[in-house]
């Protein structure tokens, strides 16, 4: 005999396609890319399940309208706000109309990471114009001076969705300066340090044995990137615009071997060689499934030590590790892979958002055994961050951090200290069992 399941039947309340497409505005304006077709979805699975239940409606939206993993917690909070409150749909409609602050409402109670959220939901002006004499005439400072200084110095974390795409454009239009080594060939030059004797005895040779010197210089080339990037729940802030700030060295570099990692290591070299920036944000999008997990530090360098380094560390290249070094499981091996890969390469930048706060100390332990290998300590969570590093790049083999130096000193110290004590406890358990 065979069962049948209960055909859910549902009674769309009216005004049902309205409301759907209010909140697929509400989602487009807090940067989340949707289109028409997007939207039709959304209206037909709204009326497939109804709104009897809303965590059926739920399911059904997001289905239909999450594109990109890391754009579920504005839409959770998107779907609370349209669907719990009842006085929200008043606001919602302003989402139509330009978006205008008022002077006196502050906002620094929101979390940043719904401070795009808060900036689309901002409240329209109470008296707007209605007369040619209550008009008053407003000129957008936008981009100028000003704007512009404060945008370069924003943390990524507290920017809104209009700032963060400026801030993208920005890094998309970044010139790197690129270190570079140099080649094994050289070529000929009148102001070439060396001499070039075949060409001069091949020279002689046709002008009837007269040897007249000849000079050659060495072939520079730019030195390889490599490039590993935490993408755990503690990088999550900074994860995207870390792809974007990756495709621009991407491209502007002919030779650039990138990673991600998590809970484990993942290759994105060839996903970074599109063209197209949000290509290749969606292609990196599809082919993670760590994105915004737990963080095995440890186990991804060496994984990469293992299978990657003999590939894409064989010309000296500098390493760009982007971390904030929060090991969930830090163990004693973090040190030797570290060790390992700061021997592998020509200098090793570790990148840390962390370093924006001006007290930042190396507390953590595996912070601590992070930075003894390592040949710069820099921050990465602004757009000034990214300019001073890539304007620097070139230098990076020869300027050393005096700051770095007494961290790692610091460091040092505090890991000698720990085994003194772990070596006194063990003696003590080892005399003890002996008596």
């Amino acid at each position: 005999m065979i069962e049948t399941v209960p055909t859910r039947i549902s009674h769309p309340t009216p005004k049902l396609d309205q409301n759907i497409m209010l909140f697929v505005r509400l989602l487009r304006a807090i940067g989340l890319k949707l289109g028409s077709a997007s939207m039709l979805e959304a209206i037909d699975a709204a009326k497939t399940v109804g709104v009897a239940d809303k965590d059926f409606l739920y399911h059904a939206l997001v289905s239909c309208l999450i594109k990109r993993r890391e754009d579920k917690p504005l839409f959770d909070q998107a779907f609370y706000l349209f669907w719990q409150n009842p006085k929200f749909h008043e606001r919602i409609r302003d989402l139509i109309l330009p978006r205008i602050k008022a002077a006196g409402h502050q906002q620094e109670d929101v979390e940043p990471m719904l401070r795009r959220l808060s900036d689309a939901l901002a409240d329209p002006p109470d008296d707007p114009p209605t007369t040619a004499e209550d008009v008053e005439i407003d000129f957008d400072t936008e981009g100028t001076v000003a704007d512009t200084d404060r945008l370069q110095h924003k943390d990524f974390e507290m920017m809104s969705a209009a700032e963060m795409r400026h801030a993208e454009q920005a890094i998309a239009n970044l010139q790197p300066k690129l270190p570079r080594r140099s080649a094994r060939r050289s070529k000929l030059s009148s102001r070439g340090q060396l001499i070039a004797m075949r060409a001069a005895l091949q020279h002689a040779e046709r002008q009837g044995g007269m040897v007249i010197p000849k000079f050659r210089s060495v072939i520079t080339k730019p030195r390889p990137l490599v490039i590993l990037c935490d993408i755990s729940g503690s990088m999550e802030h900074y994860s995207r615009i870390m792809l974007h700030f990756i495709h621009a060295l991407t491209r502007n570099h002919p030779q650039v071997s990138s990673f991600l990692f998590g809970t484990r290591l993942t290759n994105i070299s060839r996903e970074m060689r599109h063209r197209d920036v949000d290509e290749a944000v969606q292609s990196v999008s599809h082919l993670v499934d760590d994105w915004s997990g737990g963080t095995r530090i440890s186990a991804s360098l060496e994984t990469f030590n293992h299978r990657w380094s003999r590939r894409v560390m064989g010309q000296g290249p500098i390493t760009l590790l982007i971390t904030d070094g929060l090991d969930r499981n830090p163990d004693d091996a973090l040190g030797m892979h570290m060790e390992r890969l700061h021997k592998s390469t020509a200098a090793l930048l570790w990148l840390n958002p962390l370093l924006r706060f001006d007290g930042f100390a190396p507390k953590s332990h595996s912070v601590r055994t992070m930075i003894q290998h390592v040949d710069h300590f820099l921050p990465i969570h602004s757009l000034q961050a990214m300019t001073d590093l890539t304007a620097s790049l070139a230098m990076m083999q020869t300027r050393r951090d005096a700051k770095l130096a007494e961290w790692q000193a610091a460091a040092r110290r505090a890991s000698l200290a720990a085994d003194l004590v772990l070596a006194h406890a063990g003696y003590a358990q080892e005399k003890e069992h002996t008596v």
